[in-house]
């Protein structure tokens, strides 16, 4: 909008560069252009105001289907104005030269005549699409119909216009046909998460029955592993055993071999000591036979007084003394009688106590 700054009998107009002022007085133009500043009477000018960006313009109309389905279509429409002379002299851009606000409202004049011009080839395409079609790829031919249109209709190149871009922003339908066309679409959706539901569970259950058959499997394995293992072990077990058993039985025979060759050489110790006993034994029965009787009585008795234990009182009478001293004089010779004799008669034979 212009920025008027008022002043007694003189106001000063100044636009912006998105506008487009002319300033009339008397019929003929005294100012033009975007972004112009200028002075002027409010008594004798006629001003116009002409918006040259883009602006949007909102379109939202009802179609009837092929299939007598009502649809309700959404769209957008770019437009801006490219000749403001053009658009100042058939569309009514005045402004008031106190205010600088639009003496009525060129917007929404615009706003109706591309509803209109829109409206009706969105209708025509709509007319040769079912309901199904429309909502399910109505969009793009409605908008490339549209904007075919727009763009060559000459009403709006005599108003100095032109439009820059044409959107359809949704094709929509009655909330319960909605409905009842998704009901298919749901149910087949639904199919299909039931089948990857089922899918996925049998999919769980042949996994499961694969862990399983490997669990069978890791335990069958197992088991033959331990059968194996139990097998080298009894067979490592006979084998230590078998082992230990020729150990001990080589150690025994060793032991065996040793107390034999032992009990030999003690064996031949004894029988040559015995043949050295013996030989001993034959030398002395050499000799006894050698000596006379006499002298191996003094030796027994010898040896008997040796081996005879120690006797505190010994009785020695007569009758046990005469004899041996007998036997021993005749083995010595007459000398010995007589001193046999001579003790007989010191003794008047009489038998006494003996002496120690």
């Amino acid at each position: 909008m212009a920025d008027i700054t008022r002043r007694p009998f003189l106001n000063r107009l100044r636009a912006d560069p998105s506008v487009h002022i002319q300033h009339f007085r008397n019929g003929s133009v005294r100012h033009e252009g975007a972004g112009v500043a200028f002075w002027y009477r409010p008594a004798t000018a006629a001003l116009a105001e002409v918006p040259l960006d883009d602006r949007q313009q909102t379109l939202l109309f009802h179609a009837r289907t092929s299939d007598f389905q009502d649809v309700t279509v959404q769209a957008t429409v770019t437009y801006r104005v490219v000749d403001p002379t053009l658009a100042a002299k058939r569309i009514a851009f005045d402004i008031d030269p106190t205010t600088g606000q639009w003496t009525s409202d060129p917007i929404e004049t615009l706003s109706d005549l591309l509803r209109e011009l829109a409206q009706q080839p969105a209708i025509e395409k709509v007319a040769t699409m079912t309901v199904t079609e429309a909502l399910a790829r109505g969009v793009g031919p409605i908008r490339a119909e549209v904007a075919g249109v727009l763009a060559d209709d000459p009403r709006l190149s005599e108003r100095g216009l032109a439009v820059t871009d044409v959107r359809v922003v949704a094709v929509r339908a009655d909330s319960d046909l909605e409905r009842a066309l998704q009901t298919e679409t749901r149910e087949r959706v639904q199919q299909e998460a039931d089948k990857a539901t089922f899918d996925r569970r049998a999919m769980a259950v042949e996994s499961e029955r694969a862990i399983a058959e490997n669990e069978l499997q890791n335990q069958i394995e197992l088991a033959r592993r331990e059968e194996t293992l139990v097998n080298q072990v009894g067979q490592n077990e006979r084998q230590r055993a078998t082992n230990e058993a020729t150990a001990n039985r080589i150690l025994v025979e060793s032991q065996v071999a040793e107390q034999r060759a032992k009990d030999e050489a003690k064996a031949e110790g004894i029988r040559q000591v015995g043949e050295a006993q013996a030989d001993v034994e034959e030398a002395k029965m050499r000799v006894v036979q050698s000596v006379d009787q006499g002298v191996l009585l003094a030796l027994a008795a010898r040896d008997l007084a040796r081996n005879v234990p120690r006797i505190s009182n010994l009785t020695v009478t007569p009758d046990l003394v005469v004899p041996m001293l007998a036997r021993l004089g005749e083995s010595m010779g007459g000398g010995s009688r007589e001193v046999v004799a001579g003790r007989e008669e010191g003794d008047g034979g009489a038998t006494g106590p003996g002496r120690r």
